[in-house]
């Protein structure tokens, strides 16, 4: 029976979401003074960031489901202390295979983050789950780019290995706090690891509304990258020649428009997630009309940022509500599931907006960005015709939701 989540514990989860999330990203801004410190040749340099994302993907199919089978209070708070040992050996490691075995051993436990989420639509009361949600998972938006604004500073002030034990602390302050704080979760049924395993590939293969998000994400994520795994490229060169600090202070513009999007979760509790999704994809798409102009205008490119998150936000939180209202008893595997697409849509974006930039400029990776989002409009629209998923929608009491005709 949920019992509620009190506007502190709403603050705390979504602190959790984002030190997590940062264990991830914080390499990113430090790259390159990291591989001089470790003595990485430049071309290895890449390995440092897929550490985590690919500890992150295995922590998404092998440990997000433990969230339908044990008390998730409980692996909140595991799973916090061990995202700090992670991030500890990152920081004290003395070669880059160490440091790469820490990055990994992060990434694999920040899935804290998706036993968050389904622990806060679990305890949420229904007229609250949209809004809870997207009070919590907008701490992951400020982790991905607070920590780029974070990390530029202290990497040019206290160097690269500060960033990693300042996490490496608030992870284990944050995992007392949690335990603390929060109330224990109750299961509706008690389900077995490897069952559970096999049904989140059974949804793959059978779930149209889980399909189509994970599409959805897939391209949304894909664009985000694009974005953020780029954007140092035309800021660094002419004619603005930033450096790394002042690169990371566009983390604010993206911010702003990440927390922009915190009433997404009300409006998604009031039957308009299917709405949301539409429009908020379609400002996605229009967005990079506005990124493309970095090279004559930085306050257009802010204003396409804030744009750009803030679509993201909004898409992204009323997914998760469609998803963990459609499936309130085996939230943890679902979001599981549609956090795969998501860690595959970041890496499909960092690698193609590089590979666009190399070939035809920062032109090359707005329309890259654009396609992505334009794709991930398609499918939306593709799924409320009932091509690719019944269109589904959320009554404002928060009862599962239902097929319904398209409109």
């Amino acid at each position: 029976m949920s019992s509620g989540v009190s506007r502190s514990q709403r603050v705390i989860l979504a602190l959790v979401c984002a030190v997590a999330v940062s264990t991830i990203y914080a390499i990113q801004p430090v790259l390159a003074t990291a591989g001089s410190d470790l003595g990485l040749a430049p071309e290895s340099l890449g390995r440092l960031v897929a550490a985590g994302q690919i500890g992150y993907f295995a922590g998404l199919i092998l440990l997000v489901p433990l969230g339908d089978v044990l008390n998730r209070r409980g692996l909140i708070t595991a799973h916090l202390a061990l995202t700090a040992v992670g991030a500890a050996i990152a920081a004290a490691a003395p070669n880059g295979v160490l440091v790469m075995a820490g990055l990994a051993i992060a990434g694999v436990f920040a899935v804290v983050v998706q036993v968050t989420v389904a622990y806060v639509a679990a305890v949420s009361e229904p007229s609250e789950r949209g809004r809870n949600i997207g009070a919590v998972t907008s701490g992951v938006v400020i982790g991905i780019l607070g920590v780029r604004i974070l990390a530029g500073v202290l990497g040019d002030t206290a160097g690269w290995r500060a960033v990693y034990a300042l996490l490496a602390v608030l992870c284990a302050a944050l995992a007392v706090t949690a335990r603390a704080t929060l109330h224990p979760d109750r299961r509706a049924s008690e389900a077995r690891y490897l069952d559970v395993l096999a049904s989140m590939g059974r949804l793959v293969r059978t779930d149209r509304l889980l399909m189509s998000r994970g599409l959805i994400t897939l391209f949304l994520f894909a664009a985000f990258g694009t974005l953020w795994s780029g954007l140092a490229l035309p800021l660094g060169a002419g004619p603005w020649h930033l450096g790394t600090t002042a690169i990371g202070l566009f983390g604010l513009a993206g911010l702003a428009g990440a927390l922009g999007a915190g009433r997404a979760g009300r409006w998604a509790d009031a039957g308009r997630a299917q709405a949301i999704t539409g429009w908020s994809l379609a400002l996605l798409t229009g967005s990079w009309l506005l990124v493309a102009q970095v090279r004559s205008s930085l306050w257009l490119l802010i204003i396409g940022i804030v744009a750009l998150d803030f679509a993201v936000q909004a898409v992204h939180v009323s997914s998760q509500h469609l998803l963990t209202t459609a499936h309130p008893n085996r939230a943890s595997s679902v979001i599981g599931v549609y956090m795969a697409f998501y860690s595959l849509g970041s890496a499909l974006g960092a690698l193609t907006t590089t590979w666009a930039y190399g070939s035809w400029g920062w032109a090359g990776s707005c329309w890259v960005g654009a396609g992505y989002a334009l794709a991930a409009l398609v499918v939306w629209g593709l799924a409320r015709l009932g091509r690719i998923a019944d269109p589904v929608d959320v009554d404002s009491d928060g009862a599962a939701p239902q097929p319904c005709p398209a409109r």
